[in-house]
């Protein structure tokens, strides 16, 4: 009797043949991991042997076998007809008598509590094996209260094997049917419905980058957050960070929410979905001490494992306390091998029909299928690009036919993402109408490849694919090859390019499109006169009392994510360099912006951090890089300091950057100037006393050495970087700084579009390189040929 069951104090990792992979890991984590205080609920699993039991007791040994032998495999047309009569032949049988004792026995006996509630939840022995998760095949039945509801909700996880969905996944994974069995578990509930739930991953789901955790969070049961009803809260944490004791959470999005999954109170439905109170739509589920306490419990799991994880969990709304509810191996990211990767380039733009949160970097066109269900996928043929509500398992079968999938609602963990990855198709989730703004059969364009952010065009648009192997690709000795850069949506994937870091690093790009407030407007957000500028303001930092914080946060996160991603190589990050007029098409920025003439010449970079009328500006922007810095502990940080015209304006600026906690030299923090103006060449010894090295802004000194507007039409053909004047000034330059014992690199644009001008920075002895991403194996081919010519000689 007692082979029937095995309580979680008796399972480890080595039962799997006897409790499938979900038991066996809760098993493991329960011995083995309490110890480093990880809380797992108690319980106990149905065995795989009392599976095989029920199944020779109704004498179905080789029934269900003949059943699966009368599958079209090719076409799966009778799938619905075989699995429904498979399941039947399940739930008409009958348990044992034995069988029931045992699993009585055991729910007292595990619980004390008197017919306390209890998930039960469905493991199958061949489940959450590295190739193949088998996540959401089988069913799961939560808040069960009583022997006579315990049973029959065992009897109908044992009839979950022969799911559609479980027997296409089998189908395509490869397994033999008669050979994959059944246990359940079955485990103290959670008060999840009067708490909050959810998921993570020790990797990011999206690009695979391995440096992160990412969780995501709903109110009440999660059921909500796997089909995508509910745009949950999202949360970044940095491992680094986390194993240095440091403040770990580099971002943090807050979801919609717009409903709940509860208990019911009748007796008539298990759950209900209600919508979630105002005030808790506008909070996050978690506290920072909470989301840090998850994210160290990750890593402790990953650690444990030795491979990338993929967890659920879930806070108890009475107790108060977090739990871990599964945790199985990643199946996506930690199976790629390859150093392949390709890249997806949209040659023509156009108007976008929507937007939405992008799965996979890919770009497809092809016919646009609405579909409400899967009962109604019978015109749905190879290649269609599925637009619909949501998805669930139940959608599986028909998955595998499409070639993007497009939903309304859903988040990055939701079914239809886990799903497009698994299936390495396109997906654009939560786009709120694609189902209205969509026609079926209307030829779309899916573009994936523009960061999270998702975009689908009407007709067929023109894009390029390059085949990316970095097997061959080798960094030269000198100079080192870096990035230019601004988007941290791009950042994990550039992160796997060969590269020494990131050389510019534009915080313009977070201000614009993160932040997208003028830092003095939130500074002076009371006096604001602008009243529609104003609410706008309002709207966007309702969570923020003290509004120069949002400006903090939401900069700090950007500069986090990029720094993350390429730690701990250097990433040099450029403080604010807007012109006045670009200053000013920022939300408020009207009424603190004057007006000039030429804003390339006037009141940019050092001379407005000091001046009054940009100063507590300024300060916010520092109080943000210390953040990063100082509490997140990404020291790889290093400033640069733009259109700095003199040595002067150059100490009042470091010096005012003292008063803020950034102190050049402490906690390793280098401090590098722009090399933009002539003044900068021609005074280089005396910044070099200064400023730990310099960046070359090739533009801004050809323009200025030249006289020239580089944009204005009517002389742009006079500008040329491979001008002489432009070059003895760069040659005095790497001359002076290295005499100096400066570092001096370069981030214009010249080295990628001359062969010429790139020759002669490898020859003068550049130390760096900067390339912009959509240049940058092109630039590490050329210098890296260069380089190696260089040496020969």
């Amino acid at each position: 009797m007692m082979s029937y069951i095995k309580k979680f104090s008796e399972i480890s990792i080595k039962d799997l043949s006897e409790v499938g992979g979900k038991n066996a890991s809760l098993g493991e984590m329960y011995n083995k991991l309490a110890s480093q205080n990880i809380a797992i609920p108690n319980g106990f699993a149905v065995t795989s042997s009392a599976f095989k039991h029920f199944i020779a007791y109704n004498k179905l040994d080789g029934v269900h076998t003949r059943l699966m032998a009368d599958l079209d495999r090719k076409n799966f047309s009778n799938l619905k007809q075989i699995g429904e009569k498979a399941r039947e032949l399940i739930l008409h049988a009958r348990i044992s008598n034995d069988l029931i004792e045992a699993i009585s026995f055991a729910y007292s006996e595990v619980f004390a509590n008197n017919d306390p509630a209890v998930a039960v939840r469905s493991s199958a022995t061949a489940e959450d094996l590295p190739e193949a998760s088998f996540a959401g095949q089988h069913e799961s039945y939560l808040n069960i209260s009583g022997n006579e509801k315990l049973i029959l909700a065992v009897k109908k996880c044992f009839a979950s094997l022969y799911t559609d969905r479980a027997i296409k996944y089998r189908e395509d994974k490869g397994f033999d049917h008669s050979k994959v069995f059944l246990s359940v578990g079955i485990q103290e509930m959670v008060r999840a419905d009067k708490g909050c739930s959810g998921v993570g991953f020790t990797l990011d789901p999206d690009s695979g980058f391995a440096g992160v955790i990412h969780f995501e969070g709903v109110w009440g049961l999660g059921e909500n957050m796997v089909q995508g009803t509910v745009n949950p809260d999202e949360f970044l944490l940095f491992k680094t960070s986390l194993r240095k004791k440091k403040f770990p959470i580099i971002q943090k999005k807050l979801g919609s929410k717009q409903q709940m999954m509860v208990y019911a109170d009748d007796t008539a439905q298990n759950t209900n979905n209600i919508t979630t109170p105002s005030e808790l739509q506008n909070q996050f589920i978690l506290n920072d001490e909470e989301i840090t306490l998850l994210g160290n419990w990750a890593l402790i799991i990953e650690d444990y494992y030795k491979k990338p994880m993929d967890i659920e969990w879930a806070k108890d709304g009475l107790s108060g306390e977090l739990f871990i509810l599964q945790a199985r191996p990643e199946t996506v990211h930690s199976q790629k091998k390859s150093l392949e990767i390709t890249e997806f380039k949209l040659l023509e733009t156009k108007e976008p029909l929507l937007k939405g949160q992008a799965i996979g970097s890919k770009i497809i066109s092809g016919k646009a299928r609405i579909i409400q269900s899967p009962e109604e996928s019978d015109d749905l043929e190879p290649g269609d690009i599925l637009v619909t509500n949501l998805t669930s398992p139940d959608w599986d079968p028909i998955l595998k036919t499409v070639s993007a999938i497009i939903t309304n609602k859903g988040g990055r963990t939701s079914h239809a993402s886990i799903i497009a990855r698994e299936l390495g198709v396109p997906a654009i989730v939560g786009t709120a109408n694609a189902t209205e703004l969509i026609k079926d059969g209307q030829t779309i364009t899916v573009n994936c490849a523009e960061g999270n952010t998702g975009l689908v065009y009407d007709g067929v648009l023109t894009w390029e694919e390059k085949v990316l192997d970095f097997k061959n690709v080798h960094l030269p000795n000198h100079p080192q090859i870096c990035f230019i850069l601004g988007d941290p949506e791009k950042a994990f994937n550039l992160s796997f390019y060969p590269n020494n870091g990131v050389g510019l690093m534009r915080m313009e790009f977070i201000i614009s499109h993160q932040v997208k407030i003028h830092p003095m407007a939130l500074v002076n957000f009371n006096t604001l006169k602008n009243l529609k500028d104003k609410k706008v303001i309002r709207d966007l930092t309702q969570q923020y009392p003290e509004k120069g914080t949002y400006f903090i946060d939401k900069l700090a996160e950007g500069i986090a994510i990029i720094a993350a991603a390429f730690y701990p190589k250097d990433v040099i990050v450029r403080m604010s360099d807007f012109k006045t007029n670009e200053y000013a098409n920022l939300l408020g920025g009207k009424e603190f912006e004057p007006e000039e003439e030429n804003p390339m010449l006037g009141f940019r970079g050092a001379s407005r951090y000091y001046n009054d009328l940009y100063k507590p500006g300024f300060k916010l922007e520092c109080e943000a890089v210390k953040r990063v810095r100082d509490d997140m502990g990404l020291d790889n940080v290093k400033l640069m300091i733009p259109f700095c015209r003199t040595p002067d304006e150059g100490e009042k600026v470091i010096e005012l950057m003292k008063t803020y906690g950034l102190v050049r030299g402490k906690n390793k923090l280098e401090i590098y100037v722009m090399a933009e103006i002539p003044s900068n060449i021609l005074l280089a010894e005396e910044l070099a006393g200064l400023f730990d090295g310099f960046s070359i802004g090739s533009n801004d000194l050809t323009q200025l050495i030249l006289g020239v507007d580089r944009d204005s039409a009517l002389v742009a053909s006079l500008f040329d970087e491979n001008n002489l004047a432009s070059k003895e000034m760069i040659k005095l330059l790497i001359q002076t700084a290295h005499k100096c014992g400066s570092k001096v690199g370069i981030c214009g644009q010249g080295p990628g579009d001359s062969v010429e001008f790139a020759q002669f920075l490898v020859e003068e002895g550049i130390d760096s390189i900067s390339f912009n991403p959509d240049m940058f194996l092109k630039g590490l081919d050329l210098v890296s040929k260069l380089a190696l010519q260089h040496e020969m000689r």
